[in-house]
C-alpha cells in the first residue's frame, strides 16, 4: 500500500516541502531514498523501536520510502516522525486520515518521545504558504512556529500523542500565540541600562551617534576602563525592532538551534560576543551543511568583538565583505546559500600590548615601535570599515562614587529614533539604503552638502592632524549623524568638529 506524509527541509534561512512517499509490498527490506544523509537512514532503528515501544508493530514486509523531490539534500533527523506515520499508515495501522492537511516533522526517541529540531519558524512560515491546515512538531518548538499566523500549530510530547490526534482522540490543541502582544510586551525590556554606568559621558555620546546612523565603532582603551560595560548597553538605545525584523531575527536563530524552549519571537536586538578564538566558518556561517555565523546571529542587532587584535588575521579579513554588502553567501559545488548580516560591528582593543599606552596614570612598559605593531594587527582595509574609533579613558575615583543616577536609556533611545526617523524620510525614494552609514558617494554629494567654513575646517583639520584620505568620507557620515540628533537639516562646522574628534586611529601622532 501507497501511503504520502509531507516535511519540510531548511535550506539557509528558508524551507520548502518535502513528500514522503511509503511502500509497503512483499519481502523483507527497509530502503531509504531521496539523497538522504547518515541521520535520515540510521532513522530506520529509531522508527523500529519507537514503534516497537509504543504498542504498534513493525511491518514484517519490504518497505520502501521515497524523499522527494529526489535532487534535493535531506539531512538531521527530523524525518523520523512523518515517515513513522507514513509506516503506520501503509500498514493499516492507521486509517481514514487526511495526511495531505498535515505537515510533521520531529525526531524519535527509542521510547517514542520527541526531540526538538532546527527551523521550525521557517518550515510554519512555508506550511502555511503552501496551504497545509495544521504543522504537526515537537511541543518544544510549538511557541516560535506558533507567532505564524493562518496555520494551526501541534506541539506533541511524543509519537503516541500524534496518533491520536490523527485519530480524532486525546486532548491536543492548537497552540495559539498573539505574535504582536507578545512582541510589544518585551520589545523595551533590557536588562543593562546606561542609568549603571558612571562618567565616560564622551564615550556614550559616540556610542549615541552609533546607534542614530548605525556606524561601526572601535573602543581603544587601557584594561578596566569600561569597554565591554558600554558595549553591551548599546542595543538597549537602539530603535526597537520592528515585527518584520524581529520574525526575519528568529528565523535565523530557529535554523540555527539557539532559540529556548519557552521563546517564540525575538523582541530585542541581538548582542553577539564571541571569543577571539573563533574560527572564521564560525565567525561567517558554513560547515558541510552550511549553518548561520556569529554576523547572521547578530543581524540586525550588535556583533561585538572583544580584544579585536587577538582575533586571527584571515577571521578579521572575513568580515570586510558583509560589512559592505550586509550578506554573507556560502558557496558550495552543487548550491549557495545566502544568510542576512545586517549587523553593527563594535570592537574594543587595548592600545598596546601591556594596555596602558596613554595612560594618565601608569606607564607603559612597551618597547619602541610595539604600539605600531600592535595596532598594524588590524588592516587599513578593515579599519576603513569602522566610522567612529574612540579613546576611552578610566573613570576617576570621584565619578565612580558619584550617587548620582546617569541618564537613562530610555531617553537616549528617544533621540535615536528621532534622527532615525530623518533617515528614514531622508532615504525613502532611495532603495537598500536605511541609515546614514550605508551612504555612498553619491549620497554623500546630495545628502552631506557643507559650507564654505565646514571645508576650511575639514581641510585644516586633515592637514594639521595627518588625517588620511578614507577618514574623509566617514567625517561626513558621522557629522551627518550628528546634525539629524540635534534636528538639524544642514551640516554645521560644530558637527564636522564633533565627527573629526572620532577619528582617534587616523592621527599620524596617534602612536607616536
Amino acid at each position: 500500500m501507497l501511503v504520502k506524509t509531507y516535511a519540510s527541509s531548511v535550506h539557509g534561512i528558508n524551507a520548502s516541502i518535502i513528500t514522503i512517499e511509503v511502500n509497503i509490498s512483499t519481502g523483507i527490506k527497509i530502503s531509504i531514498v531521496g539523497l538522504a544523509d547518515n541521520a535520515v537512514k540510521e532513522s530506520q532503528q529509531r522508527i523500529e523501536s519507537a514503534l516497537k515501544n509504543n504498542g504498534f508493530h513493525w511491518p514484517g514486509k519490504k518497505i520502501v520510502i521515497n524523499l522527494a523531490p529526489a535532487d534535493v539534500k535531506k539531512e538531521g533527523s527530523g524525518y523520523d516522525l512523518p515517515m513513522a506515520i507514513g509506516i503506520l499508515a501503509a500498514s493499516e495501522q492507521l486509517q481514514g486520515m487526511n495526511l495531505e492537511d498535515y505537515v510533521i516533522m520531529g525526531e524519535l526517541s527509542l521510547d517514542g518521545s520527541l526531540q526538538k529540531l532546527r527551523g521550525a519558524l521557517p518550515m510554519a512560515i512555508k506550511c502555511r504558504d503552501e496551504g497545509f491546515r495544521a504543522f504537526i512538531l515537537p511541543e518544544e518548538n510549538a511557541m516560535e512556529a506558533a507567532v505564524v499566523e493562518g496555520i494551526e500549530v501541534i506541539g506533541a510530547k511524543g509519537i503516541t500523542d500524534v496518533v491520536r490526534f490523527l485519530r480524532g482522540e486525546g486532548n491536543l490543541q492548537p497552540l495559539m500565540i498573539d505574535a504582536r502582544k507578545e512582541f510589544f510586551n518585551k520589545a523595551t525590556v533590557f536588562e543593562n541600562d546606561f542609568s549603571e554606568v558612571k562618567g565616560q559621558e564622551n564615550v556614550k555620546r559616540a556610542l549615541e551617534i552609533s546607534a542614530a546612523g548605525s556606524h561601526n565603532l572601535l573602543m581603544i582603551g587601557p584594561p578596566g576602563a569600561g569597554k565591554t560595560m558600554l558595549a553591551k548597553r548599546l542595543p538597549s538605545i537602539m530603535p526597537p525592532l520592528s515585527l518584520e525584523e524581529a520574525l526575519e531575527t528568529t528565523k535565523i536563530h530557529s535554523v540555527a538551534g539557539k532559540l529556548g524552549k519557552d521563546a517564540a519571537l525575538i523582541t530585542r536586538r541581538p548582542y553577539r560576543n564571541p571569543h577571539h578564538t573563533i574560527s572564521d566558518v564560525g565567525l561567517v556561517g558554513g560547515g558541510n551543511f552550511p549553518q548561520p555565523g556569529e554576523i547572521s546571529l547578530a543581524h540586525n542587532g550588535v556583533l561585538f568583538l572583544d580584544e579585536l587584535p587577538e582575533f586571527k588575521r584571515n577571521v578579521l579579513e572575513v568580515l570586510r565583505q558583509p560589512l559592505e554588502d550586509r550578506m554573507i553567501t556560502i558557496a558550495r559545488a552543487r548550491f549557495s546559500i545566502e544568510f542576512p548580516a545586517n549587523f553593527t560591528l563594535v570592537a574594543s582593543m587595548n592600545p598596546c600590548p601591556c594596555g596602558y599606552y596613554n595612560h594618565p596614570e601608569k606607564e607603559c612598559v612597551c618597547g619602541p615601535g610595539m604600539v605600531k605593531k600592535y595596532l598594524s594587527k588590524i588592516s587599513g582595509p578593515l579599519l576603513d570599515r569602522i566610522d567612529i574609533q574612540m579613546e576611552v579613558v578610566p573613570v576617576p575615583f570621584r565619578q565612580l562614587s558619584e550617587l548620582r543616577e546617569a541618564e537613562k536609556s530610555e531617553i537616549i533611545r528617544e533621540r535615536v529614533m528621532i534622527a532615525r526617523r530623518m533617515q528614514e524620510k531622508r532615504f525613502s525614494d532611495t532603495g537598500g539604503v536605511y541609515s546614514n552609514a550605508q551612504m555612498n558617494s553619491r549620497h554623500l554629494r546630495k545628502f552631506c552638502q557643507i559650507g564654505e567654513e565646514g571645508q576650511t575646517l575639514l581641510k585644516n583639520a586633515m592637514d594639521k592632524l595627518g588625517l588620511s584620505a578614507r577618514a574623509y568620507d566617514r567625517i561626513l557620515k558621522v557629522s551627518r549623524t550628528i546634525a539629524d540628533l540635534d534636528q538639524e537639516e544642514n551640516i554645521l562646522p560644530h558637527h564636522l568638529a564633533e565627527a573629526i574628534n572620532y577619528r582617534n586611529l587616523d592621527r599620524e601622532t596617534w602612536a607616536g
